[in-house]
């Protein structure tokens, strides 16, 4: 249920009808927006009287929410949510954040060197992989720890906050000093690691599942946000179909949908999607007219010689053209 209150209303009575709630066994979420002060009901509202809370002389509408996500849902949070990491490093307030790197970090000098390339063709985040879920064993793991460090290290030398992935919840100390933490599309549904993500105060990168619903994605983002981590991040990374020229089916309109249904920042990862280079160019376009909060792009110095997901990673010079044509595009559009 939502209750949007006039303007106006003093603290004393949005605490007075607050605790009238909360004594009929619901919890009360209070966001102040720029114009208006909304209260969320989270819980059994079967019982509470629509018709006596809308007479209430301070309450302008009440509405019932049909949707499973609450904290998620932007009936209850009507302004676009914003992540900001520093001055330079924000998602969700307009512009168009990029988030480069390679797929996995492979040592010092190849993680430092497409950190700088990838910084001064536009990016304001490097993305690299410590830990990598890979679908053979016998593929590379990642360099797990000491991954992190060298992340650490690039980020020294540029200053480009870092976001790579986790895989399992026993891991979360190694992530202390990563700014942005990543769950990848296939542990989207790990409960007990969402659980886990909900109760540290740092940004979280949730990924979309190969073949999961759009609600069963805002779904998961709930289960961090209700142990109260709202630093919340959607990434549409295509998904499975039977479609096979591409790697994925990159779902461009989960884009509009996510940010209608959601405040949420939405970013899109076009590598992963299509799992060609030539194609991350017009789909990383195609997310920026659809409304895409940022993009998630691979960038390897030598992709042929690359550990993992060569095929599908650009060159930085590719990178640098592509970087051009999305800041173009983002101010044609005129945001």
């Amino acid at each position: 249920m939502i209750i949007v209150l006039k303007q106006g209303v003093s603290q004393q009575k949005i605490e007075e009808l607050s605790a009238h709630l909360e004594s009929k066994g619901v919890k009360v979420n209070t966001w102040f927006g720029t114009s208006k002060t909304v209260l969320g009901l989270i819980g059994d509202t079967s019982g509470i009287d629509i018709e006596s809370i809308a007479a209430q002389d301070i309450v302008e509408t009440v509405k019932r929410v049909q949707e499973p996500y609450k904290k998620a849902n932007r009936k209850f949070h009507p302004d676009n949510s914003v992540i900001k990491i520093n001055e330079n490093a924000v998602i969700g307030d307009g512009s168009i954040a990029i988030i480069a790197g390679p797929c996995s970090v492979e040592n010092k000098e190849q993680i430092c060197a497409v950190a700088q390339k990838v910084k001064a063709s536009g990016a304001t985040f490097l993305r690299g992989g410590a830990f990598k879920p890979r679908t053979s064993p016998y593929t590379f793991q990642g360099l797990r720890a000491e991954g992190i460090e060298l992340l650490i290290e690039a980020r020294k030398m540029t200053g480009l906050p870092i976001v790579t992935e986790i895989m399992s919840p026993t891991h979360l100390d190694q992530f202390e000093e990563v700014d942005i933490i990543q769950v990848g599309a296939r542990n989207m549904q790990n409960f007990e690691l969402l659980k886990e993500l909900g109760r540290i105060k740092k940004p979280i990168l949730l990924k979309r599942g190969l073949a999961n619903t759009i609600e069963e994605f805002l779904m998961s983002a709930e289960y961090i946000m209700s142990g109260g981590n709202e630093q919340v991040i959607l990434c549409e990374r295509g998904i499975r179909t039977f479609e096979t020229y591409t790697r994925n089916t990159l779902d461009i309109s989960a884009v509009p949908i996510l940010k209608r249904l959601s405040h949420l920042p939405v970013v899109v990862d076009p590598s992963h999607a299509s799992g060609i280079p030539w194609l991350v160019e017009p789909l990383s376009l195609a997310a920026v007219a659809a409304g895409a909060d940022g993009l998630i792009i691979e960038v390897h110095n030598d992709p042929q010689k690359a550990l993992s997901d060569g095929a599908q990673s650009l060159t930085p010079d590719a990178f640098d053209k592509i970087a051009k044509s999305i800041f173009s595009l983002k101010k044609a559009l005129g945001s």
